[in-house]
């Protein structure tokens, strides 16, 4: 797909982010919005030399991204309820209507915001992970193709992708992250090629992966999980 033009707007009233292309204008990010403000601060090593409309954002996705809040996906994926708090990925015209708002991790001016917070939550950078994977790219894989998602205590956070390698990117970036699971969560969302990725702070095999959907849609469908790989970082104690 080619890639369309990206423009960041900003409005102190509003407090969304919006980003439009040539031919559609959808809320991507519960930010802040419409002003079409110049961001003169970039690369600032702190925040006193802010712009007010900076600060204002800078404490609007710190509220959004916390690690309190499980950065933005407080509802665990196994709940009903759950719903994912970020997407990372190149093609946010696949990402579910019902999540249009989600904070998308390619976007420059959020991951400056991220990088200023330093909460231990950013957007990934090079080196990236490479699909298919290298035989030494930092995890071991434990479960491949499974038609069950991790369900553990030690859940971090999760998001949306497009690919495997995409997630272990996410999982590089999240402090204490040591294992990924990524599936497809097939749940009547229009057909989305996305991957659902939840991060956790200990390394699971095939015992934790219990989730197998079952949850009742908005739609009347019931969700069901394949595709579903486990990895876990070389440097943890993965039994």
């Amino acid at each position: 797909m080619e890639r369309k033009a990206w423009f960041l707007f900003i409005n102190l009233s509003l407090t969304k982010v919006l980003y439009l292309s040539s031919t559609t204008m959808l809320s991507f990010s519960t930010l802040l919005v419409t002003v079409a403000t110049a961001i003169t601060v970039r690369g600032a090593a702190n925040t006193a030399g802010l712009s007010s409309t900076d600060a204002q954002a800078l404490a609007s996705i710190s509220s959004q991204l916390n690690e309190s809040n499980s950065f933005g996906a407080p509802i665990v994926p196994w709940d009903n309820n759950g719903t994912p708090g970020w997407y990372y990925g190149d093609s946010p015209d696949n990402v579910p209507d019902a999540f249009s708002d989600l904070p998308w991790l390619k976007d420059s001016y959020i991951c400056w915001l991220l990088s200023l917070l330093d909460a231990g939550f950013v957007c990934p950078t090079p080196p990236f992970h490479q699909s298919p994977p290298p035989s030494t790219d930092g995890y071991s894989q434990l479960f491949y193709n499974y038609t069950g998602a991790t369900q553990s205590p030690d859940y971090m956070t999760y998001g949306l992708v497009d690919t495997v390698a995409a997630c272990k990117d996410m999982c590089d970036s999240v402090t204490g992250c040591i294992f990924v699971n990524s599936y497809h969560d097939v749940n009547g969302k229009n057909g989305s090629p996305l991957l659902t990725c939840s991060l956790f702070t200990r390394c699971h095999t095939l015992v934790d992966a219990v989730n197998r959907g079952g949850q009742t849609q908005a739609d009347g469908t019931i969700d069901f999980i394949t595709n579903s790989d486990g990895y876990c970082a070389q440097t943890c104690s993965c039994a």
